[in-house]
């Protein structure tokens, strides 16, 4: 299992030194299929590649795989692995600029997310921070792309 690797500022505005760097690297991650079950139970989202571990097994992924916002939701969790503010009051996601499931995510197949930081600047009122970054899910194994987006955060002082 691999140990994140992780960039630490003091303050949000730290982060406007970053910009166009690599933060580093998530641990790993796993999604079991009884959390796949969950999450399409939560969802409402029951499509058999999902679900339906037999059918799924003949099916064009050969094993069931996990719903790509599933995958999406655990982004933040990992960005938390990779990128830490020490001081301040609260982080919140803001959106996102553009996503893409590229590869699918069998269950218990061990992800991680790597993460550079596209953008950040002051918000007007001078209390924070918005900062942009590209996430890249990939599998541990062989570094194959499974969703790559671009998300954007607040860290407020």
């Amino acid at each position: 299992m691999s140990a994140p690797s992780t960039t630490t500022v003091v303050r949000p505005g730290d982060l406007l030194e970053l910009v166009g760097r690599e933060l580093g690297a998530s641990g790993e991650h796993r999604i079991s299929q009884a959390q796949v079950d969950a999450f399409a139970e939560v969802t409402g989202d029951h499509q058999w590649i999902h679900v339906d571990v037999e059918r799924a097994a003949q099916g064009p992924f050969g094993s069931t795989i996990v719903h790509g916002f599933f995958t999406l939701a655990l982004v933040p969790l990992m960005l938390a692995d990779i990128l830490v503010v020490e001081e301040t009051s609260m982080g919140v996601n803001y959106g996102l600029d553009k996503v893409r499931f590229v590869s699918p995510v069998r269950p218990d197949e061990p992800i991680r997310a790597r993460a550079e930081l596209l953008s950040a600047t002051v918000l007007k009122d001078g209390g924070g921070v918005q900062a942009s970054a590209r996430v890249t899910v990939e599998r541990v194994a062989d570094a194959t792309v499974c969703c790559v987006a671009d998300i954007v955060f607040r860290y407020y002082d």
